[in-house]
Formats: structure tokens, C-alpha cells, sequence
């Protein structure tokens, strides 16, 4: 158009447009057809009846309906209301060509592939003499050209939905901090041609109420460096249930880069040498809210913000730390303790780096935003979002924002207890009264049980002061600390052994227990449930 016909319409089908494989043979009334791109020597296109986009309604006997079902070119050299009865029964294409006068139509089907992915349509005015057997070859000449480009596209569709959807189903669905953090987080996918990249970041719950925050940037776009994001999450949620510190973390991780690089230049050598370095940033926090602290490591990551309330934000200042990946420089960590109610804020290079703009001043704009007022986290993200980005960015873009909360004193108990075996009977008893205090007249039993075992296990195999800790949270955490680093592993006691079974008692009347190292020994922690009403 001008050149061939007055008025073209391209429809494909609804499945095509969502880059869907179409189903292979003729195609009914059945399947939805929308209309994918028309064009008039009128201005405005007045005979496109439909919006692109729009489902397309034809009738039974409409030529578009026999080109779908026949999938052959269908030529009407001369339309009238006599000669061609289906124009008054179609309500868009019959009712166009009666209005702007059509007097010749051509349907094409638009097919690659041997599938048919949709119908062109050619209308001639009085401008035009009818359609003539040249006129039809070039037509399929040029809708079978551009039947291939629609397919790749349709493909290219699929591949990036899929793509995108992996994407999302390998990041965090739904994001908790429980009692210790408000957390809220966006994700924005880079405006490039892959539209995926190895952003992520994740809100993970540790034990003694504690919480992780991560938030890591895997180099690279396309469906590895997704799949990559995906693999690291993963590890670092496993890590994390180990309860490593911040810098030990990061240091398993970054073995477990070092062995996938590895892994990929030995089965993809030509590849591998192509891409070069091939690694990842991670920034690794856990945040205690009982003594409101919080431990901080990088790899090679951006600092996170500050902003304490009543105070200008900040940059934190951390150990740089290596990109994951590179494994000769250790990392780590710095403890800092952490005003009720800050805002920490955790984020990619996506958000504060562009094109006009150096990294340093959009972190300093994103520090600006943060301290605006705003009623919620969603509210304050979304502001500093829409500031930094004015469109889809070049690259993927994270921002993970918490705020701190602190358990009140009246929710924790702690004892400090003798290495005698005498001390172990002072320490149920000031758990029976803690407990009374607290209403939880129903942990007595369980909680006496887990106690006597950890803190007996404590006085005969550990050294150095022994502590005891109740935390009521959204459920009851038991802590026992000790001197020393050696952890205790479960057994199963033979029938005649006397003792053995301490272990093992702990884990079936608790929910979950486990065992963190600390600087000065290690914490022997579980945890029962509230039940309902509790």
C-alpha cells in the first residue's frame, strides 16, 4: 500500500500474537484472530473498523474465514451486494468495503512453516483496476517473505516469555521479615532485547529471629546468567540454614562460582573463551533484632543505604571484597548496631547507573528519595524507582528495602549458668516461672525437656560459661551457649548404652533445632511453634 492495493489488513492468531506454537492444520471460526497491522491510502486508516489488537469478528462465509479454513489465496476480482452476499453478513470487513466503495478483495493466508499463523487482506477502490494474476503472485510473494519474519518474532516471543517467566518463578515469590524487618522489593527487567539478566535478592529467616538479607548481580544477560541467578539463590539459602557468618558465607559461594565457571569453559571451551570473565556481586546481612545488630559482607557489591531516622542517608562503608568468582582475596564482615526503625536499602547497579549518570551520583540521588516522607516502604521504593529509572533500564535493576524492628526486652529472658550439673535444676525452674510470666503454661513439659538435655550436654562435653535464652517471638526459641566449637551430632543410642539420647529427644519435641558458631563458641538454638490462640 499505495502501490498494491488501497487497504491491507494483517490478523494473526490470539496464540501467535503471545508468541504460542499455533496448532498445525486448517483454522475455524473457533480460534481468536486479532488484528495485527493495517494501513489505508485514506488518512487515519477510516476502513480499519478495528484498533490493533482487537479480536476480529468475521462470518461463516466471510473469504477470511475460507482463506483460514482452505489456507489458499481467495480472489473476488469484482465485489457487489448481488455477486458477493457474504459483504452484507461480515460486521468489519463487508461493512468497510460497502462504505469506502472496494470494488476488488484479496485474502492471502499468511503461512510459515506449513502452519497458518494468520490472513492478509487486499481491497482495491475504483483507483485500481481488479486484481490480476500478477497481482496475487506478488502478494503471496510478500506475505510469505513477511510470514517469516512473524514467525521468528512469534519465537523470539515465546523464547523471552519463557525466559522471563523462569526468571520470576526463580525469584522470591513473597518476601517476610518477620518480627525483626519490614521489607518491601522491585524488580525491573532491563529494556534490552533478552529482557533477562541475573538480578536477585532474597529475605531469608534465620534462627534466634534473626533475618538474612541478600542481594547479589550474576554478569551477563539471556537464559544462562537467569539460570546462574537461580543456582546461587538456592546456595545461598542453604548456606544461610547453616548459619555461617556473612564472610564464611560468601566464601562457600565463591567456591561454588569458581567450580561453575569451571564447569562451563570444560564442556563449552570456544564459549567460555569468547565470553571472558564470567562472575558474580553478592552483599550478604544478617540483622539480629533482640540486640539490634546488624553483620555485613560484600563481594564485590554496591554498599547498601542508611537512613536513620532524623539523620541525612549514608553509605555504609564496607570491605570492597572481590567479585564472586575470583577466590583469592578473603572477605569481610562489619558489625554495626542498628537504630530502630532505619531503613537499610540493598539494590543493583541497574537502578543508580545509566547512560548519563555516574554510579556515585545515582546512589546519591537514591539516598535523596529514600528520605522522603512517605507513610510505607511501597510508597518510599516506588519514589525513588520512578526517580532513577524514566524507562526501561539498560540493564536489570533490584532495589530491596527493610526496616529495622527491635523485640522488646519483655520478650526475651536470659541466664547466665555455672558449669555445674547442680545449676541445670536452677534452670528449669527459672524457665517454669519465665514461662508462667509469659502465659505459655503449656511449653512447661517440652521446654523443661529441652533444657535439662541441652544444658546437661553443655556442663559435660563444652567448657567456659554456659548461658541460657528464651526469646518469644512468633514462636518460643531456646538458646544454650557455650565456649566451645565442637558441634553435637544426634546419635542413636544402643539399648544398653545409659546415655546418647539427649540429642534425639530435643529434636522430636522441638520443631527444628540446629547449631550456629559464633567468635566465642557456639549456640545450641530450637524452636516450638505457637499453636492457635497462643
Amino acid at each position: 500500500m499505495p502501490a498494491l492495493a488501497d487497504f491491507v489488513a494483517v490478523d494473526l492468531l490470539d496464540s501467535v500474537m503471545r508468541g504460542e506454537e499455533p496448532a498445525p492444520g486448517p483454522v475455524g471460526l473457533a480460534p481468536v484472530i486479532r488484528r495485527a497491522g493495517q494501513a489505508s491510502v485514506r488518512p487515519g486508516c477510516p476502513e480499519g473498523s478495528l484498533a490493533v489488537g482487537e479480536a476480529v469478528r468475521r462470518a461463516p462465509s466471510s473469504p477470511v474465514t475460507h482463506c483460514l479454513l482452505e489456507s489458499r489465496t481467495l480472489v473476488e476480482r469484482t465485489l457487489d451486494r448481488t455477486a458477493s452476499p457474504w459483504v452484507t453478513e461480515d460486521p468489519s470487513l463487508g461493512a468497510s468495503l460497502l462504505t469506502y466503495d472496494f470494488r476488488s478483495l484479496m485474502v492471502v493466508p499468511v503461512r510459515a512453516r506449513g502452519v497458518t499463523l494468520g490472513v492478509a487482506t487486499f481491497a482495491r477502490s475504483r483507483r485500481f483496476a481488479p486484481f490480476e494474476d500478477d497481482d496475487v503472485r506478488l502478494a503471496e510473494e510478500i506475505v510469505s517473505r513477511a510470514a517469516v519474519c512473524v514467525d521468528n518474532a512469534r519465537r523470539f516471543t515465546r523464547e523471552r516469555s519463557a525466559s522471563r517467566a523462569m526468571q520470576q518463578f526463580l525469584l522470591p515469590q513473597a518476601l517476610s521479615g518477620g518480627s525483626a524487618l519490614d521489607v518491601a522489593s522491585w524488580y525491573q527487567p532491563a529494556g534490552v532485547p533478552s529482557g533477562v539478566g541475573g538480578d536477585w535478592f532474597d529475605v531469608i529467616p534465620l534462627s534466634g529471629a534473626r533475618v538474612a538479607l541478600v542481594v547479589g548481580d550474576v554478569v551477563g544477560h539471556g537464559m544462562n546468567a537467569a539460570a546462574t541467578m537461580g543456582r546461587l539463590r538456592a546456595a545461598v539459602r542453604t548456606l544461610a540454614n547453616l548459619d555461617l557468618p556473612p564472610d564464611e558465607l560468601l566464601a562457600h559461594l565463591d567456591d561454588l562460582v569458581i567450580g561453575l565457571m569451571g564447569a562451563h569453559e570444560a564442556h563449552e571451551p570456544a564459549a567460555a573463551e569468547g565470553a571472558g570473565f564470567m562472575g558474580a556481586t553478592c552483599l550478604y546481612a544478617v540483622y539480629d533484632p533482640v540486640g539490634s545488630r546488624c553483620t555485613l559482607a560484600r563481594a564485590g557489591h554496591l554498599p547498601p543505604v542508611l537512613v536513620t531516622p532524623g539523620r541525612p542517608a549514608e553509605v555504609l562503608d564496607l570491605p570492597a571484597g572481590p567479585p564472586l568468582g575470583l577466590g583469592y582475596l578473603p572477605f569481610e564482615s562489619v558489625e554495626l548496631e542498628i537504630a530502630e526503625g532505619s531503613l537499610l536499602a540493598f539494590y543493583t547497579d541497574g537502578l543508580v547507573a545509566s547512560a548519563g549518570r555516574d554510579i556515585d551520583d545515582g546512589i546519591s540521588q537514591l539516598g535523596h528519595a529514600l528520605t522522603r516522607p512517605a507513610q510505607t516502604l511501597e510508597e518510599i521504593g516506588r519514589g525513588a524507582v520512578d526517580t532513577l529509572l524514566t524507562g526501561p533500564p539498560p540493564d536489570d535493576a533490584a532495589l530491596l528495602l527493610a526496616r529495622t524492628k527491635v523485640l522488646p526486652p519483655r520478650q526475651v529472658a536470659s541466664w547466665d549458668l555455672p558449669s555445674d550439673p547442680a545449676a541445670v535444676g536452677d534452670a528449669r525452674a527459672a524457665v517454669v516461672r519465665q514461662l508462667a510470666e509469659w502465659g505459655l503454661d503449656g511449653f512447661e513439659f517440652t521446654t523443661e525437656l529441652i533444657v535439662s538435655e541441652l544444658v546437661t550436654n553443655a556442663i559435660r562435653y563444652a567448657s567456659g560459661p554456659i548461658g541460657l535464652r528464651l526469646i518469644r517471638d512468633r514462636g518460643l526459641i531456646c538458646e544454650v551457649r557455650d565456649a566451645s566449637a565442637t558441634s553435637p551430632r544426634p546419635r542413636h543410642a544402643r539399648t544398653t548404652d545409659e546415655g546418647g539420647r539427649g540429642l534425639m529427644i530435643v529434636a522430636q519435641l522441638a520443631h527444628r533445632w540446629g547449631t550456629r558458631h559464633t567468635s566465642a563458641g557456639k549456640v545450641i538454638w530450637t524452636e516450638q511453634p505457637f499453636t492457635a490462640g497462643v
